[in-house]
């Protein structure tokens, strides 16, 4: 169709996404950015957040992405994530887990607690609890 463009969304380990959209939302490092067929061409490195994304048949899907780049091209936009997850396989209980894990290391304040380190697994969780509530 003359409005839609391809998405891939990669990881390490898997390819998460390879399919024609019509439209993407993701949260770049100098903050969200949104791409339609024939956007001009950037690079970008993406924060911890939710990608959405409308698809061919006009359903909108989000994504969990933890970190990593996006290149935006004319009629593709590529996605290369540490890690990313469709909202459907994020398991709930286990982002409230790792939310509890961190928000006791914070909490707990040892001296040898890697503050950041714990920072960012509460962003993480919150982001994942957040995407996989979500309708």
């Amino acid at each position: 169709m003359a409005d839609q463009f391809f998405l891939e969304v990669v990881t390490p380990q898997k390819a998460i996404v390879s399919e024609e959209i019509k439209s993407i939302s993701a949260p770049g490092s100098e903050g969200e950015f949104c791409a339609l067929k024939g956007h001009t061409t950037f690079l970008t490195s993406l924060k911890i957040g939710g990608v959405r994304y409308e698809d061919a048949t006009g359903k909108e899907n989000i994504l969990f992405v933890n970190g990593g780049f996006a290149e935006v091209l004319p009629n593709k936009v590529t996605i290369l994530a540490e890690s990313a997850e469709r909202r459907e396989n994020i398991n709930l209980s286990r982002a409230k887990e790792a939310q509890g894990r961190a928000e006791s290391r914070l909490s707990n304040k040892a001296a040898d607690t890697d503050i950041v380190r714990a920072q960012a697994a509460l962003q993480r969780a919150l982001f994942r609890i957040k995407i996989a509530g979500s309708n």
